[in-house]
């Protein structure tokens, strides 16, 4: 079992603040979905999490000890894999070597992602985009990390490769949180805890059947 916690969390970006207090429980295993708009705070608590952004205020808990303090290389190394939304793959390497900087055999992603076994040669950054959404995912599967923390994981992929994905997340033995804009269909009817972010702030706590209930 592993928990990571935002407590009161606050994050300033200057003289704005995008996070007003917020606190949000992601137990594991098990999938944790911020759903909000552009702007609701969402991509921000993910960050928070990971420890590429500092806190103003608040805490983050991670499995009852307050790592706030602890930078985000750290925080990896203790076993959280973070997937950003842009930037989650290294352009100029080769789909094998990226898979290769997570794990020397790669074909537990490769058989989650079948497509992109003939690609392995090709330099990650001629992949479309959901290609390297999947290169992206691959590297975290790989990881066996106890905490994933992704920014919108099936952006660009088609129908069926997106519920593949959620399957996927939601299969492994970790604490996974996303970052969606709305909820996924795919998530409908699992027994994902679900935080709404507005503007900075928690508006909805609960399951994602009584969110679209």
């Amino acid at each position: 079992m592993t928990t990571v916690s935002l407590r009161h969390a606050r994050v300033r970006y200057g003289p704005l603040e995008a996070l007003h207090g917020i606190t949000l429980v992601a137990p594991g295993p098990g999938l944790t979905v911020l759903l909000g708009r552009n702007g609701s705070g969402r991509t921000t608590a993910l960050r928070a999490l990971a420890g590429t952004v500092p806190l103003s205020g608040g805490s983050v808990m991670w499995d009852g000890a307050d790592v706030t303090r602890v930078p985000a290389h750290e925080r990896a190394r203790r076993g959280l894999c973070l997937v950003p939304e842009r930037q989650a793959v290294f352009g100029s390497l080769t789909v094998r070597e990226n898979l290769g900087l997570a794990a020397r055999d790669p074909a537990v992603a490769l058989d989650a992602y079948p497509r992109l076994r003939p690609l392995l040669e090709r330099r990650a950054g001629t992949l479309s985009g959901g290609e390297q959404r999947m290169l992206a995912l691959s590297r975290a599967l790989l990881a066996r990390a106890r905490v994933v923390l992704v920014d919108e994981p099936a952006q660009g992929m088609s129908p069926s490769v997106a519920a593949r994905t959620y399957e996927l997340l939601g299969a492994l033995d970790a604490c996974v949180v996303i970052a969606e804009q709305r909820l996924p269909p795919a998530l409908r009817d699992r027994r994902a805890i679900v935080y709404e972010l507005r503007r900075g702030a928690v508006v909805f706590a609960g399951e994602a059947g009584e969110l679209t209930g």
